[in-house]
C-alpha cells in the first residue's frame, strides 16, 4: 500500500487517481499508523516551503517520515515534497527541511536568464545523471510538466536527473530509500505514469 500523506498542502485527488491508474492500493492519509503501515510513502507538496514544514512538525508528521525512513521505507516527495527533504531551502527567510538529502533549495531569480518567465511552468526534457530504476520506463528528452520558482542545488549525491531551463535544474534526486521528483508525475501523462509504476515496484 503506498501512503499519500496529506498535510493539507496541495491537490491530492489527481495524485491518488494517477496511483491506481498504474495498479497501486494507494490511500490519502493523515494517520500516522496508517502511514506507518505502508509499503511505500509521498509526501506532495505546492505553496511556500515554510509553511508545508511547519505544518508537517505541527502535526508531528514531520517524526513519523524521519522514523519510516530510517527504517529503510521507500519515500518519494513530489514538487514542494521534494524540497522538504532536503536540509534547507531559502524560500523567503531560512526554513530547515527533513535532512534526508544532502542539498539546499533556492529561488530561481538571479540565477536564469532574464528572458526566462518565473515560475517555470511547462513541460520539459529529462536528462539523465546517472542510473535509476525510477527511470527504467523513461527515455532521455522525454518531457514531463513542472511548476516551481524554487529548485534544489549542491545535491550532486543524490542527482538523478536535471532539465533545461536556461541551466541544468535539478528534476529527480534518489538516494537509498529516499526518492524525489521536482516536476508533477501525476500531471506528465504516460511519462509520469511510467514514474510512479517504477516506484511502486520492486522490493
Amino acid at each position: 500500500m503506498v501512503a499519500i500523506i496529506d498535510y493539507d498542502v496541495g491537490n491530492l485527488f489527481s495524485l491518488h487517481s494517477s496511483l491506481k491508474m498504474v495498479g497501486a492500493d494507494a490511500v490519502v492519509t493523515s494517520d500516522k499508523d496508517v502511514i506507518s503501515s505502508a509499503d511505500r510513502i509521498i509526501l506532495p507538496g505546492v505553496g511556500a516551503f515554510g509553511d508545508a514544514a511547519l505544518k508537517l512538525r505541527e502535526t508531528g508528521l514531520y517524526e513519523v517520515i524521519l522514523n519510516e525512513a530510517s527504517r529503510g521505507k521507500k519515500i518519494m516527495g513530489i514538487c514542494l515534497g521534494m524540497q522538504l527533504l532536503f536540509k534547507k531551502s531559502f524560500e523567503y527567510g531560512e526554513h530547515c527541511g527533513l535532512g534526508l538529502l544532502e542539498g539546499q533549495v533556492v529561488s530561481m531569480h538571479g540565477r536564469l536568464p532574464e528572458s526566462l518567465k518565473i515560475p517555470h511552468i511547462g513541460w520539459n526534457g529529462l536528462h539523465f545523471s546517472k542510473k535509476s530504476d525510477l527511470l527504467k520506463y523513461v527515455k532521455e528528452n522525454d518531457c514531463v510538466y513542472f511548476v516551481h520558482s524554487f529548485y534544489a542545488e549542491n545535491c550532486e549525491d543524490s542527482l538523478v536527473a536535471t532539465t533545461d531551463y536556461g541551466r541544468e535544474i535539478t528534476a529527480m534526486v534518489e538516494k537509498d530509500n529516499i526518492s524525489g521528483c521536482q516536476f508533477h508525475p501525476e500531471k506528465s501523462g504516460l511519462v509520469g505514469l511510467s514514474i510512479l509504476k517504477a516506484f511502486c515496484e520492486g522490493g
